[in-house]
Protein backbone atom coordinates (compact mmCIF):
# COMPACT_ATOMS: atom_id res chain seq x y z
CA UNK A 1 0.00 0.00 0.00
CA UNK A 2 1.40 3.39 -1.04
CA UNK A 3 1.44 6.60 1.09
CA UNK A 4 -0.94 8.62 1.04
CA UNK A 5 -1.61 11.65 -1.18
CA UNK A 6 -1.78 15.34 -0.91
CA UNK A 7 -4.09 16.88 -3.36
CA UNK A 8 -4.10 20.90 -3.64
CA UNK A 9 -6.22 23.07 -6.10
CA UNK A 10 -6.46 26.79 -6.22
CA UNK A 11 -8.47 29.22 -7.30
CA UNK A 12 -9.38 33.03 -7.71
CA UNK A 13 -12.33 34.74 -7.22
CA UNK A 14 -13.57 37.95 -7.82
CA UNK A 15 -15.24 37.98 -4.29
CA UNK A 16 -14.54 39.26 -1.14
CA UNK A 17 -12.35 36.90 1.15
CA UNK A 18 -15.79 36.91 3.59
CA UNK A 19 -17.94 36.23 1.07
CA UNK A 20 -15.90 32.94 -0.55
CA UNK A 21 -15.52 32.31 3.35
CA UNK A 22 -19.04 32.35 4.86
CA UNK A 23 -20.09 30.17 1.32
CA UNK A 24 -18.11 26.87 2.94
CA UNK A 25 -20.74 27.54 6.27
CA UNK A 26 -24.10 28.75 4.72
CA UNK A 27 -26.31 25.63 4.24
CA UNK A 28 -28.29 27.23 1.13
CA UNK A 29 -25.03 27.87 -0.86
CA UNK A 30 -23.40 25.08 0.02
CA UNK A 31 -26.17 22.50 -1.40
CA UNK A 32 -25.06 24.30 -4.86
CA UNK A 33 -21.87 23.69 -4.75
CA UNK A 34 -20.14 21.21 -2.21
CA UNK A 35 -20.38 17.96 -3.37
CA UNK A 36 -23.10 18.48 -5.69
CA UNK A 37 -22.68 16.82 -8.80
CA UNK A 38 -23.98 17.53 -12.45
CA UNK A 39 -26.64 14.38 -12.13
CA UNK A 40 -27.16 14.50 -8.49
CA UNK A 41 -29.71 16.38 -5.87
CA UNK A 42 -28.20 17.84 -2.81
CA UNK A 43 -31.04 16.47 -0.67
CA UNK A 44 -29.74 16.82 2.83
CA UNK A 45 -27.47 19.61 4.16
CA UNK A 46 -26.41 19.85 8.04
CA UNK A 47 -24.00 22.38 9.45
CA UNK A 48 -22.99 23.30 13.00
CA UNK A 49 -20.19 25.82 11.92
CA UNK A 50 -18.37 25.96 15.06
CA UNK A 51 -15.73 24.09 16.45
CA UNK A 52 -16.04 20.36 16.71
CA UNK A 53 -19.27 20.97 15.06
CA UNK A 54 -20.04 18.56 12.26
CA UNK A 55 -21.30 18.54 9.33
CA UNK A 56 -23.58 16.44 6.63
CA UNK A 57 -24.14 16.42 2.90
CA UNK A 58 -26.05 14.06 1.23
CA UNK A 59 -25.79 13.65 -2.70
CA UNK A 60 -28.32 11.63 -3.91
CA UNK A 61 -27.44 10.12 -7.94
CA UNK A 62 -28.73 8.24 -10.40
CA UNK A 63 -25.79 5.89 -10.92
CA UNK A 64 -24.99 4.91 -6.74
CA UNK A 65 -27.59 6.45 -4.84
CA UNK A 66 -26.53 8.49 -1.41
CA UNK A 67 -23.42 9.61 -1.12
CA UNK A 68 -23.20 10.79 2.21
CA UNK A 69 -20.60 13.10 2.92
CA UNK A 70 -19.57 14.11 6.95
CA UNK A 71 -17.15 15.92 8.75
CA UNK A 72 -16.01 18.12 11.72
CA UNK A 73 -14.44 21.25 12.22
CA UNK A 74 -11.21 21.45 13.46
CA UNK A 75 -10.70 25.20 12.99
CA UNK A 76 -12.71 28.10 12.34
CA UNK A 77 -10.83 31.73 11.69
CA UNK A 78 -12.82 33.86 9.34
CA UNK A 79 -12.24 34.42 6.41
CA UNK A 80 -8.76 33.00 6.71
CA UNK A 81 -9.13 29.74 7.45
CA UNK A 82 -11.17 26.68 7.43
CA UNK A 83 -10.17 22.76 8.30
CA UNK A 84 -12.34 20.10 8.56
CA UNK A 85 -11.85 16.36 9.27
CA UNK A 86 -13.29 14.82 6.22
CA UNK A 87 -15.35 10.90 6.17
CA UNK A 88 -17.69 9.71 2.93
CA UNK A 89 -18.94 7.17 6.23
CA UNK A 90 -19.97 8.27 9.42
CA UNK A 91 -18.60 5.05 10.63
CA UNK A 92 -15.21 5.76 9.36
CA UNK A 93 -12.53 5.59 11.87
CA UNK A 94 -9.89 6.87 9.43
CA UNK A 95 -10.29 10.53 8.27
CA UNK A 96 -8.63 13.18 6.00
CA UNK A 97 -8.01 16.63 6.86
CA UNK A 98 -9.48 19.34 3.95
CA UNK A 99 -7.79 23.03 4.77
CA UNK A 100 -9.34 26.09 2.73
CA UNK A 101 -7.28 28.88 3.04
CA UNK A 102 -8.48 32.19 1.23
CA UNK A 103 -6.02 35.34 0.93
CA UNK A 104 -6.94 38.80 -0.17
CA UNK A 105 -5.89 39.13 -3.36
CA UNK A 106 -6.64 42.24 -5.75
CA UNK A 107 -10.61 43.25 -5.35
CA UNK A 108 -10.88 39.72 -5.18
CA UNK A 109 -8.83 36.90 -3.26
CA UNK A 110 -7.61 33.70 -3.38
CA UNK A 111 -8.72 29.78 -2.41
CA UNK A 112 -6.37 27.08 -1.64
CA UNK A 113 -7.68 24.00 -0.78
CA UNK A 114 -5.44 21.33 0.63
CA UNK A 115 -6.54 17.54 1.32
CA UNK A 116 -4.08 15.59 2.97
CA UNK A 117 -4.51 11.56 3.79
CA UNK A 118 -6.23 10.50 0.85
CA UNK A 119 -5.41 7.38 -0.88
CA UNK A 120 -2.66 7.40 -3.32
CA UNK A 121 -5.53 5.33 -6.15
CA UNK A 122 -7.76 8.07 -5.33
CA UNK A 123 -5.89 11.66 -5.72
CA UNK A 124 -6.36 12.09 -9.41
CA UNK A 125 -9.91 11.05 -8.93
CA UNK A 126 -9.96 13.40 -5.29
CA UNK A 127 -8.11 16.53 -7.32
CA UNK A 128 -10.74 16.35 -9.94
CA UNK A 129 -13.89 16.41 -7.65
CA UNK A 130 -12.49 19.57 -5.94
CA UNK A 131 -11.71 21.38 -8.80
CA UNK A 132 -15.76 21.00 -9.91
CA UNK A 133 -16.82 22.00 -6.24
CA UNK A 134 -14.33 24.96 -6.32
CA UNK A 135 -15.82 25.97 -9.89
CA UNK A 136 -18.95 25.34 -8.97
CA UNK A 137 -18.30 27.54 -5.35
CA UNK A 138 -18.18 30.36 -7.94
CA UNK A 139 -21.46 30.11 -8.78
CA UNK A 140 -22.75 29.52 -5.82
CA UNK A 141 -21.34 33.04 -5.19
Amino acid sequence: MSAPAVVVVRRRFAASPERVFDAWLDSERVARFLFATPTGQIVRVEIDARVGGRFLIVDRRPDVGEAEHYGRYVEIDRPRRLVFDFAVDQHMKETTRVTIEITPHGSGCELVLTHEGVPSDYAERTKGGWTMIVEGLEGAL
